[in-house]
């Protein structure tokens, strides 16, 4: 069992990311290595599903079922046929990346509130932010500043109450607290460094990766590496609730910076190029706590 060692502020690294890692073993299956719902991508951005769906089958998890549009489910099926796009129960969800809220097709929307709905833990990105209210079960949010401004707007009395990007970008810790505490979510802020904040206050951060993973896409990546992570470790936010949201936000940063690190060698990457280099972060972080995978399902 994983523990939050738990305070205040804390940077987040290798050996703290090392025990958030879900191993199978020689009883394993797909469905006991944890499911993953997903509703990302759309007509406009199918990308970022097929994004999504590469980093979350890539950091470990035992099945990804995807259920959002069909054009998007297309592409998904094209690049990853394992994807599996029944319906069926899931341990976690992620949902939102590559939709934008001001353009929602109806089905879309009845998608995303069937999964906030759900009572499983849910990722929340980009075009559902503004569903978060409406969730069942934790929720981590990963905003960047623009989207968090947008977030806490609409949680504003009036005007004057009203944040800037440019004002979070300025103090983007303090920030990532706040609206922690203002919406109940855990809040994984992207930037260079990413935050980490929850509602009863413990926050991290995480500097890893190259400033080349400021790169189309490579939110979608962080949102499958995070949403995976979610999907292997439910008992631990069952129990753990927020705090242990935390540890696998910060966990889900530091693999993709890793990953960025790893993929980009010094030069310009690509967002898939991240993805594809998440294994090999992990095979690493297995070996730094001392531990090797026993065989798959």
């Amino acid at each position: 069992m994983n523990e939050v060692r738990g305070t205040q502020v804390r940077q987040w690294g290798e050996a703290d990311s090392a025990g958030w890692i879900a191993v199978p073993g020689e009883d394993s299956d797909k469905y006991s290595r944890g499911v993953l719902g997903v509703v990302t991508g759309s007509d406009r951005y199918p990308g970022a599903a097929v994004l999504g769906v590469e980093a979350a089958a890539r950091t470990g998890v035992g099945m990804v079922r995807y259920l959002g549009a069909p054009r998007p489910a297309e592409e998904v099926l094209r690049r990853r046929p394992e994807t599996v796009s029944a319906g069926g129960r899931v341990q976690a969800w992620l949902i939102g990346s590559g939709m934008d809220a001001s353009a929602r097709p109806s089905d879309d929307l009845l998608r995303l509130r069937a999964a906030l709905a759900d009572g499983t833990p849910v990722v929340v990105d980009a075009g559902a932010l503004d569903l978060v209210r409406s969730a069942s079960a934790p929720v981590v949010v990963t905003p960047h500043y623009r989207e968090l401004a947008g977030m806490l707007a609409a949680r504003a009395d009036d005007d004057s109450d009203a944040v800037t990007a440019a004002e979070i970008a300025a103090d983007p810790a303090a920030w990532a607290e706040r609206a922690a505490r203002s919406l109940g979510v855990t809040v994984l802020l992207k930037g260079h460094t990413t935050h980490i904040a929850v509602p009863s206050g413990s926050r991290y951060t995480v500097s890893a990766g190259p400033a080349w993973l400021a790169t189309a896409g490579s939110g979608d990546v962080l949102g499958g590496i995070l949403g995976a992570l979610l999907a292997t470790h439910a008992d631990e936010i069952g129990s753990g609730g927020h705090e242990a949201l935390a540890a696998l936000a910060a966990t889900a940063a530091w693999v993709h910076g890793r990953a960025g690190e790893r993929a980009s060698d010094g030069g310009p990457i690509a967002a898939l190029d991240i993805a594809e280099a998440v294994p090999a972060v992990i095979r690493d972080l297995l070996r730094e706590r001392g531990r090797a995978p026993r065989g798959g399902a």
